[in-house]
């Protein structure tokens, strides 16, 4: 009896100086972390045009010596760590890609850098905090590769471009990385990543279990109608009047046809083009759009609903009208029995009190494609000041996070994958989920 005391305190002491070790790695990345991603926001890309931003992540792994492979999905960059024992395989994914938008703002390391979008001439920003993901994992991989001794398994590390959509008839993202076999050789187990978020606290993280971030879909609508002289519409057919009553439609779709207690829907049209003067009906209208949904039967409604309104509406008018729907992003889901594994985890370096289940959400995220093909938890890092009154959401020009955030989520992903390793369990993602 007297023995197993001895190995028990022997045991604890190993774990106490393991963790005292990587609490020392965890102090010593924060300001390169930071260093990092102001580096970043400073120099932001485009989709598909991450070049500067995946070289100077391949250039930091290979200085850890961590194995590099470049080039996937245009400018991908993923790199593999394996550890001292044989094991399992986790994936870790951050995002580069910056977004067409003019920063506003006063911080140093603004970005005043422009690049061409859709044929013009734009600004370019990280206003959705992709520049802080790929700051955190180049931390993690740093503090990883420091400790090759703790890993039973190995990690693959994915810097992924353009998920915010690849540019018009170019491929690109999680998609396409999948496409090219990011999540083979070796064969991925389960996978993790994380989204900052402007209006949850710094220290805080947020996360749900099944449908987490909606599946996004790109609609356009084409209205055919006859053009006549704007004094005389009775001599025509107003492909502007059947767009505004195709609009008006299309929301009753959610409104009445959905069952939202089980989860939302959105139909929103974001554009709609027609005509060249103020005299004259035209001939067409067309609109594009975005459906967002978090539940694959109510996806398949939606959609079946949406393009027989659109054609029945306009030939009430007198018109014809079509409706195309295209596949964004699936929906988010984070598996059930890998949420309820890594918790406890979360809980650990965050703290309980700190880790707060939420509702889903009808924002989208190609991460999704990764959960497509293995079991794949995702969750959001506050990036809010303590105590700020003022956040400003993503996409916007005025977007700004707090750099002090950032070491929780190196700790989290860091942990987060040595404890998965680490574990006997393994989470198989055996049919297709609902939302």
């Amino acid at each position: 009896m007297r023995k197993l005391g001895i190995l028990a305190m022997l045991l604890c002491g190993i774990a106490i100086q393991a963790q005292s070790r990587l609490d020392k790695d965890y102090k010593d990345i924060e300001d390169k972390v930071i260093e990092w991603r102001r580096y970043f926001h400073e120099h932001p890309e485009l989709s598909n045009r991450e070049f500067k931003t995946a070289e100077k992540i391949a250039e930091h792994l290979k200085s850890l010596g961590i194995e590099v492979e470049t080039g996937i999905a245009h400018t991908g960059v993923v790199g593999i760590l394996k550890g001292k024992k044989p094991g399992k395989v986790v994936a870790l994914r951050a995002d580069m890609d910056a977004l067409p938008v003019t920063e506003r703002n006063d911080l140093p390391f603004k970005s005043n850098a422009t690049s061409e979008y859709m044929g013009e001439e734009v600004g370019v920003m990280h206003a959705c905090g992709h520049d802080t993901h790929v700051a955190i994992l180049m931390g993690v991989a740093e503090v990883l590769s420091k400790n090759k001794d703790k890993i039973k398994g190995t990690v693959k590390f994915i810097f992924q471009p353009a998920e915010e959509g690849a540019p018009p008839g170019e491929e690109g993202g999680a998609a396409l990385m999948v496409k090219e076999g990011v999540l083979k050789n070796p064969d991925v187990d389960a996978i993790f990543g994380l989204h900052i978020n402007s209006q949850t606290p710094v220290g805080m993280i947020r996360y749900k279990s099944g449908g987490t971030m909606a599946a996004a879909q790109v609609f356009e609508i084409k209205v055919k109608g006859k053009q006549s002289h704007g004094s005389q519409p009775w001599s025509g057919v107003d492909p502007i009047l059947i767009s505004a009553k195709i609009i008006d439609g299309l929301q009753t779709i959610v409104s009445r046809e959905m069952n939202l207690t089980n989860e939302a829907a959105v139909i929103t049209v974001g554009k709609i083009s027609a005509g060249v003067r103020s005299n004259i009906i035209p001939e067409s209208a067309e609109m594009i759009g975005t459906i967002r949904t978090l539940d694959y039967d109510m996806k398949d409604k939606l959609n079946k609903r949406m393009v027989e309104m659109v054609s029945t509406i306009a030939q009430a008018y007198g018109g014809e009208a079509t409706c195309t729907i295209t596949e964004a992003t699936d929906i988010t889901y984070n598996h059930p029995e890998l949420v309820e594994q890594m918790l406890p985890t979360i809980k650990r370096v965050a703290g309980a009190e700190n880790t707060v289940a939420q509702k889903a959400v009808t924002g989208a995220e190609d991460f999704s494609y990764f959960q497509r093909e293995v079991p794949g938890f995702f969750f959001f890092l506050g990036g809010m000041t303590p105590g700020n009154t003022e956040s400003y959401p993503h996409h916007t020009p005025d977007f700004r996070v707090d750099d002090s955030g950032l070491l929780l989520g190196v700790k989290a992903l860091t942990e987060m994958s040595l404890d998965y390793l680490n574990s006997n369990k393994t989470p198989r993602l055996d049919v297709k989920p609902k939302g």
